[in-house]
């Protein structure tokens, strides 16, 4: 009677690694490596992010540019640390030149707003991006903010209801 071997599992290739053509599961290097190294540098084109701000009718304006993400955020989220200290503020987030934001960038925005919202202040967000609301909503955060999707808007408009604080930061 022969004994029959099971089947192997087919390994699964990640990147940068794959499976030899003949079958074998030892890995090798593929060209695009060094794509992912430059990608792991600090030599890439990403967007660094930068901010201004300005001071409108006792509003703070921080317009932010560039991503947002779990490399900047920090830096962004010290300087909001720094607006959100004092005594009560009126702060404008405006996000609409933000060309990429992830869990690290709302887990900041979040903050901020916490921050506001514990000294009695009003934190609003400024962005006509249909994909940012959609990113607010599958991390249930439509709700959390006051978005508006003009400058204008978010300088002038009174609130409609009391917000409820929201569960990160």
């Amino acid at each position: 009677m022969g004994l029959s071997r099971p089947a192997r599992p087919r390994v699964i290739p990640i990147c940068p690694y794959r499976t030899r053509p003949t079958g074998t599961e030892r890995p090798f290097r593929t060209p695009h490596r060094h794509r992912f190294a430059l990608a792991m540098s600090g030599n890439h084109n990403r967007s660094a992010p930068h901010h201004t701000e300005r001071v409108v009718g006792g509003t703070t304006i921080v317009e932010l540019r560039g991503e947002i993400d779990i490399l900047t955020a920090p830096q962004i989220s010290a300087r909001l640390d720094i607006l959100t200290a004092g005594p009560p503020r009126d702060l404008v987030l405006d996000l609409r030149p933000v060309s990429f934001i992830d869990c690290a960038g709302l887990s900041l925005l979040c903050r901020a707003r916490n921050r506001v919202l514990a000294q009695h202040g009003r934190l609003r967000l400024v962005n006509d991006s249909t994909s940012f609301l959609r990113i607010l909503r599958c991390a249930g955060l439509a709700g959390v903010f006051e978005l508006y999707s003009r400058l204008p808007e978010a300088l002038f408009r009174v609130p409609e209801t009391a917000v409820v604080p929201a569960g990160v930061g």
